[in-house]
């Protein structure tokens, strides 16, 4: 009997847990996995629960059957940028397109098969698919994670997360001329009818993003965006929802363009915050990437 664990971050909270699962494990069917659970071979907490039981962030999932017969994740020689590191952490630059880490599918090519090869131990809080990762950028966000080294690093920093410790600034472009600056205050829940997908709604969770005009253009404005909480898909939900879709952002209604990028032109590029080991202020920030310079060539140019 194979043992799998899982500790839900923020990004994963007010999900079903059948749907959930169906994300770590995209090969088994979700009836499947609706089985398991009412068959008591997953836990939340150690207690049993529904498959529509809704997961809560720092939820415990234990997973006691033969899904996957030997799992491993194997190191990969794939160069990433260290932007800064120490003893207990680094802060890595994500590559647009790659995702943050495996699921039952796709083993190869992420950031943690990066992170195996580069770094000699990680924490290992999240499990075996997510070796040192605290937090994530979907697949085509590209920029500024932080990795824990250890498991007290890993806790120390997730909790900073969660207590809204850590400044994070990202670039977006997006549709439609922006007048003035603003603070999109609305909730984010899941979407009812599309499982992968959030929307504001008055069931969610209170959601708090900053807006400020970097530059200006006809019918587009390159933004900073200030995330003050952390929802999933926070500021592409909240950017459509006041009607300026991050470019390129299909799946939040920004339809198509000229120019082609693979998908949303968003891009963590600050990071603040202190060191909780020896209280040093950390302030880091990157370049823009290639999809930000090239849409921005393109607008400056029409």
């Amino acid at each position: 009997m194979s043992n799998y664990y899982f500790k839900v971050d923020e990004s994963d909270s007010d999900m079903r847990l059948d749907t959930y699962l169906s994300g770590v494990f995209s090969d088994v069917s979700r009836t499947k996995l609706q089985t398991y659970i009412k068959n008591e071979l997953i836990k939340v907490n150690n207690k049993t629960v529904k498959p529509s039981y809704i997961t809560r962030t720092d939820d415990e999932i234990k997973c006691d059957f033969d899904i996957i017969e030997n799992i491993v994740i194997k190191p990969e020689k794939i160069d990433i940028e260290i932007v800064y590191e120490d003893d207990n952490i680094a802060v890595v630059n994500k590559p647009s397109g790659m995702l943050t880490h495996p699921t039952s599918l796709e083993k190869t090519g992420t950031l943690v098969n990066a992170l195996l090869y580069r770094f000699e131990q990680l924490s290992d809080l999240n499990g075996v698919y997510r070796p040192g990762i605290i937090h994530r950028l979907d697949r085509n966000t590209s920029g500024l994670l932080i990795i824990a080294k250890n498991n007290i690093a890993h806790e120390k920093y997730a909790q900073m997360i969660k207590d809204r410790e850590i400044e994070k600034h990202y670039r977006a472009i997006v549709k439609g001329r922006m007048e003035e600056n603003c603070s999109i205050n609305e909730p984010i829940g899941r979407s009812k009818s599309h499982p992968n997908k959030m929307c504001v709604t008055p069931d969610g969770k209170p959601s708090l993003t900053d807006v400020s005009i970097i530059e200006q253009f006809d019918n587009a404005t390159y933004l900073d965006v200030n995330l003050k909480t952390g929802r999933t898909h926070q500021i592409r939900v909240h950017l459509s929802h006041i009607g300026h879709p991050v470019f390129n952002d299909t799946l939040y209604g920004f339809g198509k363009i000229k120019i082609k990028t693979e998908e949303q032109v968003l891009q963590s590029y600050k990071l603040k915050f202190v060191n909780p080991f020896n209280n040093q202020l950390i302030d880091l920030q990157i370049d823009e990437d290639d999809k930000i310079k090239r849409v921005l060539n393109y607008l400056r140019n029409l």
